[in-house]
């Protein structure tokens, strides 16, 4: 290869590069905020059992109806609780996956969100 054109390598190109890279990563990071400030919400047991959690996977509401709450069957109640958080996190990963895989998905990195 000749030096002259070796020189040139990448010249306006990697400027080019660099700036998209940049704005991606801009992008991203807004719509990680994004993700972290919407509330999900999952209901199991017909109701019974409502978990209200933030896109930071933080638990922020726990709701259970009085007809939940049986002193013989507290077994019942204990799994409709972890149904319920086991539901509303798949729900957070989900979006998240929605939501950051319009940026990975050109690159061939699956999974990475």
């Amino acid at each position: 290869m000749a030096r002259g054109r070796m020189s040139n390598f990448g010249g306006s190109n990697m400027n080019n590069l660099m700036k998209q890279a940049k704005k991606m990563q801009q992008d991203m990071q807004q719509a990680q905020e994004e993700l972290e400030a919407k509330t999900f919400e999952a209901t199991v047991g017909g109701g019974m059992v409502t978990v209200v959690a933030n896109g930071k996977r933080e638990i922020l509401e726990v709701n259970i109806q009085p007809d939940a709450i049986d002193p013989d069957d507290v077994e019942m109640l204990q799994d409709m609780i972890v149904a319920a958080v086991n539901e509303v996190l798949r729900k957070i990963d989900d979006a998240a996956q929605s939501i950051m895989g319009k940026f990975t998905g050109g690159f061939g990195l699956p999974g990475m969100f």
